[in-house]
């Protein structure tokens, strides 16, 4: 198992610092792949098992110690703490890792994974404190980071304020599911207050599937539009798919924009299986990661021709 050394100085903050680290090392692995929406295949008391979320990974060979809270993916052969799988994930430094976890603008939720007896405690859950328009300079710049056109953000999202059981309070963009729930966005993180597919019927006979909110906005901004004419159905997350197969069956055409990787490849061949006139348009994207990654890119390369056949 690979761990990385923090090298620190020998001076009368060697002691803080370390502290300061014992504490952002106990931040639940468990907990943080959780929130953003990665579950285990299968775990006990002990370990969980997860596909991994570093690389395509068909065998859940991702392995999460849940008692001494460290990672290790069997494919690659490497792990550590939380501070190397956010280092990893977020394809920063490790100090930069360590900034985003001990920062009080990082929304991430904090908690012990390690009570006396050694159980797991209990993952905390999100509590919505308020929604208002958004307004904050914050989250703007986020979505300005994530090319988004804000008037039409501003159209389908909130500003959602929220707390942590027993832990501090937070605010995000926040995008309502059709459980009442928030699928909740900001720069440093990626959650939800109750996981559930988001619909927007028109009556149409052509829906459009998307796997998160991210993809809609950008699909709207690319379009220039403020609405779209057909129903669309967001996912929210690809593990969502199941329940709204029965409903795609009665469309005469999906028009599917999910992320360009091997998931996303493969619900495509399932929704085929059973529903008809399914257009994959993953291909515009082909070589990016998703809907909103390509939007980012051509934005920036500042080519205005980037609308879509459909």
């Amino acid at each position: 198992m690979i761990f990385y050394n923090l090298s620190l100085h020998h001076n009368k903050s060697t002691k803080n610092t370390t502290m300061a680290l014992d504490h952002i090392k106990r931040i639940s692995i468990r907990e943080y792949l959780g929130v953003r929406g990665i579950k285990p295949t299968k775990e006990n008391e002990q370990r969980g098992m997860y596909h991994s979320p570093l690389r395509t990974d068909n065998n859940a060979s991702f392995s999460v110690n849940y008692i001494q809270n460290v990672f290790f993916d069997h494919g690659i052969g490497t792990g550590g703490s939380i501070i190397d799988l956010v280092s990893r994930l977020e394809s920063c430094s490790i100090g930069e890792a360590i900034k985003r976890l001990e920062t009080d603008h990082f929304s991430f939720h904090r908690g012990e994974n390690i009570s006396n007896d050694k159980r797991v405690k209990q993952i905390q859950t999100i509590k919505i404190l308020d929604v208002v328009a958004i307004s904050n300079q914050a989250l703007l710049a986020y979505l300005n980071l994530r090319c988004i056109d804000i008037e039409i953000a501003k159209l389908f999202c909130l500003e959602v304020h929220y707390s942590v059981v027993n832990g501090k309070n937070y605010f995000a963009i926040g995008y309502k599911n059709d459980c009442g729930g928030y699928e909740l966005r900001n720069k440093y993180f990626k959650g939800c207050s109750s996981k559930d597919i988001t619909t927007i019927l028109t009556g149409q006979k052509e829906c459009l599937l998307f796997e998160g909110f991210m993809d809609f906005l950008s699909y709207l901004t690319i379009k220039k539009i403020q609405s779209p004419s057909e129903d669309v159905i967001v996912l929210n997350s690809l593990s969502n798919l199941p329940k709204v197969i029965q409903t795609l069956t009665t469309y005469r055409s999906v028009v599917a924009y999910l992320d360009s990787d091997e998931a996303g490849r493969k619900a495509i061949l399932e929704l085929k299986k059973d529903c008809k006139g399914v257009i994959d348009q993953s291909g515009y994207y082909s070589g990016l990661k998703d809907l909103n990654e390509f939007l980012c890119a051509k934005m920036k390369s500042k080519n205005e021709n980037i609308d879509f056949n459909r």
